[in-house]
């Protein structure tokens, strides 16, 4: 492992996706992303996902110079047309109209169409949070979840995140969470390292329980909480898919494929000014903070989290994004 500064990750994530094909500003937000990620420790939605950006960049799988389309037709009703771009400009583009809808209406429905993939949902539920916004979020992906008693996968890993804001430009709490009993990525990192995986995360072709992560991947992914957690993957299916005019998990080509369609997904929030409703709404929050604080060993999900200057990347992975940040197209 070496230790990279997140300064560095940035700046060297930048500039592997100018190399091939994005422009300044998409490069920029999208590398802050991929830092955030990495710093937040999850690797699945960092350094992971920059060769795919890049391939696809390169193939047009991804546009990364095209203009998103923001439209605001109803008061309460804010709508971005990625036109098959990163999913963080298409956000960056809307999100003042969407403040601005918000503090109006007290809230304000969010979609992102016809996007890439989003990577880290809680990334941009935390910006809404930021600003002072309760914010709810939902997308999803390639199907690799079968239905309870099934063995076809018809649903993505849909994860749902939620951010509250303290009122005081920061996050009280937040969740970020994959309503599949574990994120794709796991699977396929356990495949690539050659390890197993826990019984319980995914099953085989035939519908049986596993610990192979090859198998895994040429089976389907489970449900978080069996048929709970099916019903929750099922809402964030429509809210992302069928509310955005994006494609349905079942229509979504494989994510980090290089070549193919694009990816088309969708991703929907809930924009929400707490002003706009009960008068006591930080005193509320703080109680329940109390509460489970003073548990011990109990926190707030999100909450504590200390950003570090730097962290551990895999040599492999460190050595693919810098070869990709100094290529020649």
């Amino acid at each position: 492992m070496l230790t990279i500064s997140l300064n560095e990750i940035e700046q060297t994530t930048q500039q592997a996706l100018t190399v091939h094909g994005a422009s300044s500003q998409v490069a920029t937000q999208v590398a802050h992303a991929v830092r955030v990620a990495e710093g937040n420790g999850n690797r699945i939605c960092g350094l992971y996902y920059v060769e795919s950006y890049c391939q696809q960049l390169r193939t047009g799988r991804v546009d990364g110079m095209v203009a998103p389309t923001v439209s605001h037709d109803r008061p309460g009703a804010v709508r971005v047309d990625g036109h098959f771009g990163f999913a963080q400009a298409a956000f960056a583009a809307g999100l003042p109209t969407a403040i601005k809808a918000a503090k109006q209406n007290g809230i304000c429905g969010f979609s992102l169409e016809h996007t890439h993939t989003c990577t880290s949902l809680g990334y941009f539920t935390e910006q809404l949070a930021q600003q002072g916004f309760l914010a709810i979020g939902a997308t999803n992906a390639s199907a690799r979840v079968a239905p309870p008693g099934g063995s076809e996968p018809v649903l993505g890993t849909n994860p749902i995140a939620m951010a509250v804001p303290d009122g005081r430009g920061g996050v009280a709490f937040q969740f970020d969470f994959s309503t599949s009993a574990v994120a794709l990525g796991k699977i396929t990192m356990a495949a690539a390292a050659g390890e197993t995986i826990p019984l319980g995360w995914a099953v085989d072709a035939q519908g049986e329980p596993t610990t192979d992560p090859q198998e895994a991947l040429m089976g389907s992914l489970v449900s978080a909480g069996g048929y709970k957690g099916y019903g929750i993957g099922l809402m964030v299916e429509v809210l992302a898919s069928a509310l955005t005019g994006s494609r349905l998990s079942a229509e979504v080509p494989p994510l980090k494929t290089p070549e193919g369609a694009p990816h088309n997904l969708g991703q929907f929030y809930i924009v929400i000014d707490p002003s706009g409703f009960h008068e006591d709404f930080a005193e509320q929050l703080s109680t329940l903070a109390k509460s489970i604080a003073n548990q011990d060993g109990a926190r707030l999900p999100g909450t504590n989290r200390k950003v570090p200057d730097v962290v551990s990347v895999e040599d492999a992975v460190w050595s693919t994004v810098q070869s990709l940040s100094s290529a020649k197209t």
